[in-house]
């Protein structure tokens, strides 16, 4: 594959960023390939809760990440011992990921490789054993590695030492939209020129007592005791989310870097958006004017209008709010006349809402629908509420090329993040 010079920037000059290489932990299983295959058949991958008792519960299902072994992902006893569980899920999910990009660290410059990595809440099951040690038997008895285990950037951290990344060591936390922002901070650290490839992504452990009793007391969580009418992305009858774990990851690169060293460019972000709501702790606002900014914002870094736009993988939570905020912000985007054929299309029936790691799985299911000319049905969705009044479809659409796509998040303290992703022009 040869490009000419000019092929490699955007039209304001700067840097073209491709995608070169995916992975991923989901409760579909290990890899992209388990993951896609879930959504793309529409598999429910929700059942009742298996590592504590959840009976007092406000919701007894969980879309949990199934036979996990962190040997068989490559990391060792040591590792797996000292590694909190959403840092083992981010290596997991990098390996694959770098494996895919066929990236030679000895032959790059490592100043010019970027880590951009978040988790929603990090390592929540450290955190909740260190408190019961502390409260039973005292404070000498706290592992002393409960702060290097436990926070939030130990999943960036190590990261960039395993790979040998020594640009930019990020990590970004915006709740439910951390691995949008992840994927979006990374790709305008290379669009920009600060590097020439990066790691990005998010993880989260979220099945947890703590976790759960906080969700589930706050009412955002599904009641339901049918793993196949609970996890219902803008339904009539959905009534909450449905917690999930995992992690995704993606290799960026520009379009140059990428050229130069004969990768296999898988899709193209065009382009990113960021706004804030400065509207409520919890709820998003209902107009979605903030959701229709960064939906705006990334459309035009990618030289496109809401005309393009072909179809759209929504936070689409299952909750009442964010399903009839996001369908408004659509219409408000496109018009409501073409925004009822605009396919909407949400992951979170298939494999639950995974939190700080949604963003990131979704960019890659996103990207992997335009790279194939397809939308995802939404697993879980059976009638379409008419307040939301969208087009979600419950097949896979096949042969259906789009010239963009929009992948958004959503999370709580009103972070919005709008990813645009297209196809790659010079396959």
């Amino acid at each position: 594959m040869t490009c000419e010079k000019s092929e490699f920037l955007k039209a304001d000059g700067t840097r073209r960023v491709v995608i070169t290489g995916m992975g991923a932990i989901s409760p579909a299983g290990t890899g992209v390939d388990a993951l896609w295959n879930a959504v793309y058949s529409g598999k429910q991958c929700i059942a009742p809760i298996t590592r504590f008792d959840a009976s007092e519960f406000a919701g007894s299902l969980a879309a949990e990440v199934p036979n996990f072994d962190a040997a068989a992902c490559g990391m060792s006893k040591k590792e797996a011992r000292r590694f909190a569980l959403f840092v083992q899920y981010a290596i997991a999910a990098s390996e694959e990921a770098w494996a895919q990009a066929g990236i030679d660290m000895e032959t790059e410059d490592a100043t010019r490789a970027a880590c951009v990595w978040g988790s929603g809440i990090g390592g929540l099951e450290e955190f909740q054993r260190g408190c019961d040690t502390l409260s039973q038997k005292g404070p000498k008895r706290v592992n002393p590695l409960f702060i290097p285990t436990m926070i939030e950037n130990m999943a960036a951290g190590n990261l960039s030492i395993r790979f040998g990344l020594k640009a930019d060591c990020l990590s970004i936390v915006t709740a439910c939209a951390t691995g949008t922002h992840c994927v979006g901070e990374a790709y305008r650290l290379i669009r920009h020129g600060y590097a020439d490839m990066a790691l990005a992504g998010g993880s989260e452990e979220s099945i947890s007592p703590i976790c759960l009793a906080g969700f589930g007391n706050l009412g955002a969580t599904s009641k339901s005791t049918d793993p196949t009418a609970a996890s219902m992305p803008f339904d009539v009858n959905r009534g909450g989310f449905v917690p999930g774990e995992g992690a995704g990851a993606l290799v960026l690169e520009s379009l140059e870097h990428a050229v130069a060293r004969g990768a296999n460019i898988l899709a193209e972000v065009a382009g990113f958006g960021s706004t804030g709501d400065a509207y409520h702790m919890t709820a998003p606002e209902p107009s979605g004017e903030g959701a229709v900014r960064a939906m705006r914002q990334a459309l035009a870094e990618g030289g496109f209008t809401p005309d393009d736009l072909g179809h759209l993988n929504a936070h689409g939570t299952s909750t009442h709010a964010n399903d009839a905020m996001e369908s408004a912000a659509l219409k408000a985007l496109v018009g409501e006349e073409r925004a009822a054929d605009v396919p909407v299309t949400s992951v979170k029936g298939s494999i639950g809402h995974t939190l700080g790691a949604a963003g990131a799985l979704e960019a890659i299911v996103c990207a992997l629908s335009v790279a194939n000319d397809c939308v995802p049905p939404t697993a879980g969705t059976r009638e379409i509420d008419p307040e939301c009044g969208v087009n979600v479809p419950l097949e896979p659409i096949e042969g259906y090329k789009q010239k963009v796509a929009l992948s958004n998040s959503l999370g709580f303290g009103g972070h919005n993040g709008s990813l645009a992703i297209s196809p790659f022009a010079g396959k």
